[in-house]
């Protein structure tokens, strides 16, 4: 029996399996900063990209400024940004100058620990990308490689990447990524060894999700056969789509003799406030899951289907998700079963989706796809549908799109944008609508505590202030008297 850690999810991937990345807030993060820092994670999974997208795009809030802030509040433990292959923000293969920039920016801004992802396992573009956050000043690499199941992906092939990775002396720890909850304990029994076997003393952490309630035993498995490491969250945050929570498998881990050095009641702080905020927000809990077996065919992960659900309820077409479903099943097979995993899950769920929106397949090719099928993103892992892959090329949109220089250079950036830009801002307007990197600085800066306590007041608020009949509005409680009246009362 060994001594386990724990990485928490809680405000990256939990937020985005079960709150499609937008439940959160800077306020609501850095209220319960300190406590999270007293539990003893080994680190927090705390951004990627994309979160960072969402801050600007959704919560007006400037993602640098978030970033330094929960730095300052959380000191001891490790904040953790997972790259997503050569892309920042954007969906376009970046030049490696602005992926420098990038890191250095967040290492900057407060990150530690970088988690290096290429979304088709390429072990030579995940050493490069190891390099450049080395450079740039992270203190941890952990080379994420990521789990799925094709008829090619035995245990042979993930050893075989593992033993390059780790003898590549590039990486301090290797994790293994399951986005779509798919690893069994059966096979978390024969593959976890398989790992440990070629990586020597680096050491091993498992990610999963609980998509189809597997996830909690894999775990066991996983921990029983030499993985140091386990990603679990919150218990709100944690179940659905999301990881195992972490007071579960802690005390699942300890019952089997493993130990787990956390404080338990800063770990129970930490539940009730999530919880309450939950309620306030109105944001629905994470849910044990029933055992799916098609997820092994379509294998969308949870942070995908967070947004995916997202994105269907507010064009009114949530009815529609079996049937998108089914149809990602077609398209990953058509499209070479890309690994699903960002952005590659998102351009099989964006087709899918318009597929079943237009009733008919391939109607409408959005650019990402039609990139990928041009090789933009790297070499599918199987041939694409030939049929498919030739109407696509010959598309005009295919032509100009492969004519399409890659990012341009940072000078020819800084050029077009202004040189009196600051970095952060400069990076943000090279990848990002303008409108809305100019809302995010309209809005001011973010809030930087929250009481969920106070959320029904605000809602009682807005709603009086919202009636146009009304002049005045005067609100008690013990100890609290408000009264706000409007012109001519």
């Amino acid at each position: 029996m060994a001594a386990i850690d724990l990485i928490d999810t809680s405000v990256r991937d939990g937020n985005q399996s079960l709150w499609g990345a937008t439940g959160l807030d800077s306020g609501m993060m850095l209220q319960i900063a300190p406590v999270m820092d007293r539990i003893g994670f080994k680190a927090i999974d705390f951004s990627t990209s994309t979160h960072m997208a969402v801050a600007v795009r959704f919560k007006q809030e400037n993602p640098w400024e978030r970033t330094r802030l929960m730095r300052d509040a959380m000191p001891n433990t490790p904040l953790s940004f997972l790259t997503t292959g050569m892309r920042f923000i954007s969906w376009e293969v970046a030049s490696h100058e602005v992926m420098s920039l990038s890191f250095r920016l967040l290492v900057n801004a407060g990150i530690r620990r970088f988690a290096v992802m290429d979304p088709m396992n390429n072990i030579d573009a995940m050493l490069t990308m190891a390099e450049l956050t080395r450079k740039a000043g992270g203190e941890q690499i952990v080379a994420a490689l990521t789990y799925t199941l094709s008829p090619m992906h035995d245990d042979k092939i993930f050893a075989d990447c593992t033993r390059k990775l780790a003898a590549s002396g590039r990486f301090d720890r290797i994790y293994l990524k399951d986005p779509g909850g798919l690893l069994t304990p059966e096979r978390a029994a024969t593959l976890i060894p398989a790992l440990r076997k070629v990586m020597g003393k680096t050491p091993l952490e498992v990610h999963s999700h609980c998509t189809i309630a597997l996830a909690q035993f894999s775990y066991l498995e996983a921990a029983n056969h030499g993985a140091e490491t386990l990603h679990t969250a919150t218990r709100v945050l944690a179940n659905g789509t999301s990881q195992p929570p972490s007071d579960l498998v802690v005390r699942n881990l300890r019952d089997m003799g493993h130990s787990v050095d956390i404080d338990d009641a800063a770990m129970a702080e930490m539940d009730r406030y999530f919880s309450e905020l939950a309620q306030a927000e109105g944001l629905a809990p994470g849910q044990p899951q029933e055992f799916d077996r098609s997820y092994f065919r379509h294998q969308m992960p949870g942070g995908m289907m967070g947004t995916l659900k997202r994105q269907l309820a507010e064009s009114k077409r949530l009815h529609l998700m079996p049937q998108v479903l089914e149809e990602v099943e077609q398209v990953r097979a058509d499209l070479g079963y890309p690994i699903m995993v960002t952005p590659f899950s998102q351009v099989v769920a964006t087709v899918a989706a318009l597929n079943v929106i237009n009733g008919e397949r391939y109607k409408t090719l959005p650019d990402e796809v039609v990139r990928y099928v041009l090789g933009r993103f790297g070499a599918p892992t199987m041939p694409l549908n030939g049929e498919l892959e030739d109407r696509i090329r010959s598309t005009k949109r295919a032509k100009e799109l492969e004519e399409e220089p890659h990012m341009a250079s940072i000078d020819e950036l800084r050029s077009k944008l202004g040189k009196h830009l600051s970095d952060e801002e400069f990076l943000l307007r090279a990848v990002m609508p303008a409108d809305q990197v100019d809302a995010m600085i309209a809005a001011g800066p973010a809030r930087r505590t929250y009481d969920p306590a106070y959320r029904p007041v605000k809602t009682l608020i807005a709603k009086l202030a919202a009636r146009k009949d009304l002049h005045s509005i005067k609100i008690e409680k013990a100890g609290v008297k408000l009264e706000l009246t409007g012109p001519g009362a």
